[in-house]
C-alpha cells in the first residue's frame, strides 16, 4: 500500500503552525509497512484542495488529511472530499447528537455552524473524536481510501490510535511489512564527509537504505529497513550499523533520541564520578543543558561563568601573565580554566570553554568563532581548538556540544587526557 498525507490549512503555508502532523503519520503510516512517498500542504480553497486530492490519489492507495475539519467557513475538507467523490453530503445523526452534548454539558448555545461538523459523505464511515467536536471520515471507493481527521494533534493522535490504525492492520490482511529507521548521531564530521566514507554503503544497498543529513548542529545517519516483521528489521539494521561504525564509530556518540547531555550523566552516574564547569563564552549554557538531566547533582558539583578576565582571575585562579602573553581565548587560558574549576570544587574532572561568540570582538589572528576546550583530569589534560561558522547562538550552542562530546568521549576510553 502507497499512501500519501495531504495537510489542509492556509495557516500552515503562512508558517503559523508547524506541521508536527505530517512527521507523526508518516511514522505510524512507517511502522504498519505502509510507504510514504510524497507529503503534501495546501490552503484552505476548494479548487487547489480538489487539485491536491486528485494529484494524491493518482499517485497512491490511501490518502490521509489533517486538518479543514471546523466549523467555519474555510474549513472545506469534507465538503471538497465529496464534491471529488460525487457524493451527497448527509448528516451524521450521532455525531450531531454528540456535538449538540458537548454544547449543553458546558451551559453554551450551540453555533449554527458546528452543524456542518456533522457531515459526511453517504458512504464514509466516521471516526469518533473524543476528545473534541470535529469527527474524522473513512471513505473508500474506486479502490482508493480517503481518511480525514482533524488538525487538532491531541484529537488526531486520538483517532489514528484508536481507528485508524486498526482499520488499516485490517486492510493489509497478512500482507503487513514493517518499516523501522534507526538514526546514528555524529559529531566532528561534515555531511559530505560522511557520505564520502560510505559511499560504497549507500550504493550497493536497497534495504536497508542510508542517508546522511546535517541537523542543528551535528551529522545524522539515517539506516531505514523494510521487513515482515520488527526481528528481520533489526537484524537488517544491526548488519548496516555495524559496517557503518567499522569506519564512523569514534564520530558516532550516540543514537534516535540520545542527547550528549544525557549521555555524560549516565556515565559519571556508573562511574561515580564529578564535574565542574567553567564557561566564558557559552555564559552558562553547558551547565544549563546538564542540570537538565534529573539527578545530576550527584556529579556536577558547581558551573561558574567566568565572563571577564577579573572572574577568570579571582574565581578561577586563572594567572595574570597567562592572561597577558596569551589572552583570555587560548589554549593556555582554557587550560587554566579547566584546572581552576577542578581545584576549587575538588571534582574529578574540570571542563572549560573560552572563544569568541561574536558578531564582533574578533581579530585577524582571533576571529569570531575560535574556541578553545580544556578538560582537566587527575590523569593529566587535554585540549581542542576549534573554529566555528554561524551566529552568536550557534557558535555558543555548537561549542556546548563539543565540550560535552570531549568528555563522553573521555568517559568511554576514547580519549585520554
Amino acid at each position: 500500500m502507497k499512501a500519501e498525507v495531504l495537510s489542509i490549512g492556509t495557516e500552515l503555508l503562512l508558517g503559523e503552525i508547524v506541521d508536527t502532523n505530517a512527521a507523526y503519520l508518516a511514522e505510524k503510516l512507517a511502522g504498519l509497512g505502509i510507504d510514504l512517498y510524497f507529503k503534501t500542504t495546501v490552503g484552505d480553497n476548494p479548487g487547489r484542495i480538489i487539485q491536491a486530492l486528485e494529484q494524491a490519489l493518482d499517485r497512491a492507495d490511501l490518502v490521509v488529511t489533517t486538518g479543514g475539519l471546523g466549523p467555519t467557513t474555510d474549513d472545506l475538507t469534507i465538503e471538497t472530499i465529496a464534491q471529488y467523490f460525487s457524493e451527497e453530503l448527509v448528516v451524521d445523526q450521532p455525531s450531531l447528537e454528540k456535538i449538540e452534548h458537548f454544547f449543553q454539558t458546558r451551559d453554551l448555545k450551540m453555533p449554527e455552524s458546528n452543524r456542518k461538523q456533522a457531515l459526511r459523505p453517504k458512504n464514509a464511515s466516521i471516526i469518533k473524536n473524543s476528545l473534541g467536536t470535529a469527527p474524522g471520515i473513512i471513505l473508500e471507493k474506486n479502490g482508493k481510501i480517503v481518511i480525514s481527521m482533524p488538525g487538532v494533534p491531541k484529537e488526531m493522535y486520538r483517532m489514528m490510535e484508536e481507528t485508524v490504525i486498526p482499520f488499516l492492520e485490517s486492510k493489509l490482511s497478512g500482507e503487513q511489512s514493517v518499516i523501522t529507521s534507526k538514526t546514528l548521531k555524529l559529531l566532528g564530521l561534515g555531511e559530505s564527509s560522511v557520505e564520502e566514507q560510505i559511499m560504497d554503503l549507500m550504493l550497493n544497498q536497497s534495504n536497508p537504505t542510508i542517508a546522511p543529513y546535517a541537523k542543528e548542529y551535528e551529522t545524522h545517519l539515517r539506516i531505514t529497513a523494510k521487513g515482515k516483521n520488527q526481528e528481520e528489521v533489526r537484524l537488517l539494521i544491526q548488519q548496516t550499523e555495524e559496517m557503518i561504525r567499522e569506519r564512523l564509530d569514534r564520530y558516532i556518540y550516540g543514537v534516535d533520541q540520545e542527547k550528549l547531555e544525557h549521555l555524560v550523566a549516565i556515565k559519571l552516574a556508573e562511574k561515580n564520578l564529578t564535574i565542574a564547569v567553567a564557561e566564558s563564552c557559552t555564559g552558562g549554557l553547558i551547565a544549563h543543558r546538564l542540570t537538565n538531566i534529573p539527578g545530576i547533582s550527584q556529579y556536577l558539583e558547581r558551573g561558574v561563568v567566568s565572563y571577564s578576565n577579573e572572574a577568570k582571575m579571582e574565581i578561577l585562579g586563572v594567572s595574570p601573565t597567562i592572561l597577558e602573553e596569551h589572552g583570555a581565548v587560548s589554549q593556555q587560558t582554557a587550560l587554566a580554566m579547566a584546572e581552576g574549576i577542578r581545584r576549587i570544587s575538588r571534582t574529578d574532572f574540570g571542563l572549560a570553554v573560552t572563544g569568541i561568540a561574536g558578531p564582533t570582538g574578533g581579530t585577524e589572528t582571533k576571529p569570531v568563532g575560535l574556541v578553545y576546550i580544556a578538560l582537566s583530569a587527575n590523569s593529566g589534560q587535554r585540549w581542542e581548538k576549534y573554529n566555528f561558522s554561524g551566529d552568536r547562538e550557534s557558535i555558543k550552542m555548537r561549542s556546548s556540544q563539543m565540550a560535552l562530546n570531549m568528555v563522553n568521549n573521555y568517559l568511554e576510553g576514547l580519549q585520554e587526557c
